[in-house]
């Protein structure tokens, strides 16, 4: 029986007689050291297979590559993106090596536990090692040079009798050349123009899973909840006032922009403890209350629309509110959200108004009870203590699911007693100081 080295040296033979004479015994050195290499790289190639993505996550579609076949990575280098209905699952490489074979293509419906690609491991992504292997080892100057200069041609008869100088041929056929170059240009002016594309041509594609998750998730919700929305209008004159008081001192103390977001989080954190109903959810036969408040936010990324969630906005003020939706808002628009960020809301808020949104029927997130729609600020002619004044007016709107809350639950949530009346009124919003969200207010 032939031994492996009499073998992968036979091969490496065959390989670069293929090839030409051009290969010297160096380049058969050298080819046995890359088959010695990649002989080793099999024996100590590690398989690694989709990753667990969640409980109810079985797969996924495979969205993009990050490496090539080739590729050199580092420990935790991402490789692939998984696409859930929920999130993007990341594919870590477990050790550093080279990436041996792809076994699955873009687009490809992948479940957990499958193969997913090969990679060799070695030191630093192992390039150090491939650079070795794929060096030529160093030759004399005199041999380099050999191989930079053509091989002198052996003299003809002509060349002979002339002396050696060859006749002046060459200055003919260039002029020849040019002269034949000429004609394809006047081809080119007689060719008919490209006949326009038709208009009206229409493009398809593919839904992406989030896209039809959230899809699904809005019909669940249709059909399952009593849906109806109450509407109201809110004077925002104190809030504008005090958004512009504080919002360059949060800026430079904390560098995050002080939005109304935070303000509607911390209303809404207030009026859920007076409309508890609104704060609940239906499970089979039962309503579960809850004494903690965790906002999901509704946020729009590139794939659809995500609600990650503020946990515990009970007891946070403006400024750590405004930290944790930026970033969250972050996350999300860098597909870096985890299924721990999304799970276990509440209530739900919706800002349509950065949009330019004036009026809208949010959808509920189930199983909550209700979402709130906060659309855009306009000025607005309404009447105070007899006059016709301007003032800043945005619209709310409440979705609730009557099935938990009745209409008069409803209206109370968002009327003179619940949150409208604490927008209206920043002084009861602000008992922490808005600036360092500690102790009373100082401001």
């Amino acid at each position: 029986m032939l031994s492996k080295r009499v073998i992968a040296a036979a091969r490496s033979r065959a390989f670069f007689a293929s090839r030409g004479a051009q290969y010297t015994a160096v380049s058969f050195s050298q080819g046995w050291k890359v088959a010695n290499y990649i002989r080793r790289a099999q024996l100590h190639s590690k398989t690694v297979k989709v990753p667990q993505m969640a409980e109810s996550i079985s797969e996924g579609t495979l969205r993009s590559w990050s490496k090539q076949v080739g590729d050199t990575v580092e420990v935790d280098e991402e490789v692939a993106t998984i696409e859930t209905d929920k999130i993007d699952v990341s594919v870590n490489a477990p050790t550093a090596g080279k990436i041996v074979e792809l076994l699955a293509k873009e687009e490809d419906t992948v479940s957990v536990g499958q193969d997913l690609f090969i990679i060799a491991p070695g030191e630093g992504g192992a390039s150090a090692a491939l650079e070795e292997q794929k060096t030529d080892p160093e030759e004399p100057k005199d041999q380099q040079l050999d191989k930079m200069t053509p091989e002198p041609r052996a003299p003809s008869a002509a060349d002979k009798q002339s002396g050696g100088i060859p006749p002046e041929g060459p200055k003919e056929s260039k002029k020849e050349v040019k002269k034949q170059d000429s004609k394809p240009k006047e081809d080119k002016s007689k060719a008919p123009p490209p006949a326009p594309k038709a208009p009206g041509n229409r493009g398809e594609t593919r839904m992406n899973r989030m896209r039809l998750r959230i899809a699904e998730r809005l019909k669940e919700s249709q059909n399952a909840a009593a849906s109806l929305t109450t509407f109201n209008e809110i004077d925002m004159s104190s809030l504008v006032e005090m958004r512009k008081k504080y919002k360059d001192e949060v800026l430079k103390q904390h560098d995050v922009k002080l939005g109304f977001m935070s303000a509607f989080a911390r209303a809404c954190a207030l009026a859920l403890k007076e409309i508890p109903a609104a704060n609940a959810s239906i499970e089979g036969d039962e309503i579960v209350y809850h004494d903690f408040v965790d906002l999901s936010v509704a946020v729009a990324t590139p794939k659809g629309l995500v609600t990650p969630v503020v946990r515990n906005a009970e007891g946070m003020g403006f400024v750590e509110i405004e930290k944790e939706i930026a970033a969250l808002g972050n996350k999300a628009r860098d597909g870096k959200l985890t299924l721990e960020d999304m799970a276990g809301g509440t209530f739900t808020i919706s800002n349509g108004g950065v949009f330019g949104s004036l009026y809208g029927t949010p959808i509920i997130n189930l199983p909550q009870s209700a979402v709130l729609g906060m659309h855009a600020i306009k000025d607005k002619p309404v009447v105070v203590n007899g006059q016709i004044v301007i003032r800043p007016i945005m619209v709310v709107a409440l979705t609730y699911d009557h099935r938990l809350l009745d209409g008069r639950e409803a209206v109370t949530f968002l009327g003179l007693y619940s949150l409208r009346y604490y927008i209206s009124r920043d002084r009861y919003l602000t008992r922490r100081c808005v600036v360092c969200s500690e102790g009373p207010r100082l401001h």
